[in-house]
């Protein structure tokens, strides 16, 4: 079982980014994010064991052999996005996280595949930088959130990022970071993640679909966090308002065309929500994610899946087909995993 939503930590550049200009501002806006003081408390309660499980090997090989997965597809953990640094402490960042996570699936190359980090920030420097860490760092490609600097993924300003994601093959894992502009709203009861992430990524979606960013870049290779949030269970909606809005026919064909293009993890923690979302997005766009080491992730991904009731070739493939194929070109970089759980 391939996990490919599976977070690592970098002490190296969380070291350096509390020497820099903007560190207070952003500790400032975690603060709000974290505003309610129960989801506060209980976050200082648990970051220091989220942090080891972020960083330590031998706990990440313990999870995996629990959740029966034998290889990961390592990202860092978003909270270390680092989008608010300014140009050159933010590429120095970008160059840390790349080569520490290179350096993880370096060492098991058996069990790692890996994906880097970007400065989204900075759209004229994303695209060399994801270049650089396919090319040099050896990554099957990068992860992102859905926003950075007041920008979607739909301004075109990234448009050069999705066409060096095409020319290099690379995945691009979309994971939000909460959502900003509603972070008042949603700081009772964790809501700021309970709510806001599927919403993040249903609106980052939504826009990519109807921008027609996906007719400029029709071989992107895009997996979503979290099932895709609430959009691939509510596509009749945007059905609807393409086949009768003027306004919303701004792309070449109907809006769930689109959805069958992507990929989605597991992570919708209910087997009933998975096999809907199976339904409605194919069999073989659904790949297995557990968000490790997150409490709101998935810690047995096989449990979830086999509750699902679907047919054991369905099931195969969301297990482990499905990644290979979305990693495409660079799934050679596990085709020495083990077949049994990691150990």
């Amino acid at each position: 079982m391939i996990d490919v939503h599976a977070h690592i930590g970098v002490p190296a550049a969380a070291v350096h980014a509390q020497q820099l200009a903007g560190y207070d501002d952003h500790l400032a806006a975690v603060a709000r994010r974290y505003a309610s003081p129960a989801t506060a408390a209980y976050m200082a309660q648990v970051s220091k064991a989220w942090q080891h499980a972020l960083t330590d090997r031998a706990q990440r090989l313990s999870a995996m052999a629990a959740a029966l997965v034998t290889a990961q597809v390592l990202s860092v953990n978003p909270g270390q996005y680092y989008y608010w640094a300014e140009k050159r402490a933010a590429s120095d960042l970008t160059e840390i996280i790349n080569e520490h996570i290179s350096a993880e699936v370096a060492a098991r190359p058996d069990l790692f595949a890996g994906l880097g980090t970007v400065c989204l920030q900075h759209p004229e420097l994303a695209a060399d930088q994801l270049t650089r860490a396919v090319e040099h760092w050896g990554l099957a490609g990068i992860e992102i959130s859905t926003q950075a600097a007041g920008r979607d993924l739909a301004d075109p300003a990234f448009d050069p990022l999705w066409s060096a994601a095409e020319s290099l093959d690379a995945v691009v894992f979309i994971h939000p970071l909460g959502c900003p502009q509603l972070a008042d709203r949603l700081a009772p009861a964790y809501l700021a993640n309970v709510a806001g992430q599927p919403l993040e990524t249903t609106i980052a979606l939504s826009l990519l679909i109807f921008s027609g960013v996906l007719d400029r870049h029709p071989r992107l290779r895009l997996c979503a966090a979290h099932g895709g949030g609430y959009l691939p269970h509510y596509i009749g909606r945007s059905e609807r308002a393409y086949g009768v809005r003027p306004d919303s026919h701004t792309m070449e064909r109907p809006p769930a065309d689109y959805l069958r293009r992507l990929w989605f993890d597991s992570v919708v923690h209910a087997p009933d929500v998975l096999a809907r979302l199976v339904a409605a997005v194919g069999a073989s766009r659904v790949v297995i994610g557990t968000d490790y080491p997150f409490d709101m992730g998935d810690e047995h991904p096989a449990r979830t899946l086999a509750g699902t009731g679907l047919p054991e070739p369905d099931r195969a493939r969301i297990a482990d087909t499905n990644a290979l194929e979305l990693l495409g070109s660079h799934a050679s970089r596990l085709s020495n995993r083990p077949s049994i759980p990691a150990t």
